[in-house]
This record gives C-alpha cells, structure tokens and sequence, in this order.
C-alpha cells in the first residue's frame, strides 16, 4: 500500500499577467488515524537491528505499513524514523485493514 495514494495534490493560486492560473503544487498533510488499544495486539521488544519497516514485513508481510506501527507507538517511535533502540517495547497492532480504512477516510477529504 502506497500510504500518500490517496494523499491530495494542491496548487498554490496565483495568476500570470495574462490572466492564467500559475502555481506550486504540494501535497496535503497527512494525517494519521488514532490506534486504539485491543486485545488481539501484540507486544514484542525491539532487538539490535530492529527496525519498524523490519517489524511490518515480519508481522504484516509489507514493508511499507511500517507507519502503523510508528502511530501505535508515539512515545518510543518518530514517524520520521524507521530505527527503534533496542530493548523497546512496541504495540503491534493487528487490525491493520479498518487502520488502513481510517487512514483512507481522514486523507480524501
């Protein structure tokens, strides 16, 4: 999953001098669903190596939902960062399909 798919392209307005629109492009912001708490996640603590799209592939089998992980765990994680120390205790949820849906509904408006 391409997590900036649904992201939106903006464009800055201005006009030119013969009246054209002309702009910057950009990407919204993106923003990320809470996680909440539930009973089937997992608990794991990070070895050395260990790194959040490391994590993905082993638990979700797809590198690139590294961000779930990362929102799961604001306190030990930067959503910056895939790197995590070891010896951290991570939240792994399980859920990832209605994670992905919240992400998709709060990004396409």
């Amino acid at each position: 999953m391409n997590r900036y798919a649904t992201t939106k392209i903006l464009k800055t307005a201005s006009y030119s001098n013969n009246n054209t629109t002309v702009g910057t492009q950009y990407y919204a912001t993106t923003r990320y669903p809470e996680i909440p708490l539930d009973a089937s996640d997992i608990y794991v603590i990070t070895d050395f190596g260990d790194r959040l799209d490391l994590l993905a592939n082993q638990f979700y089998k797809d590198v690139s939902l590294y961000w779930i992980i990362a929102v799961a765990n604001p306190n030990e994680t930067t959503l910056g960062s895939i790197n995590v120390a070891a010896g951290t205790q991570l939240r792994i949820p399980t859920d990832t399909f209605s994670i992905i849906q919240r992400f998709n509904d709060i990004n396409q408006k």
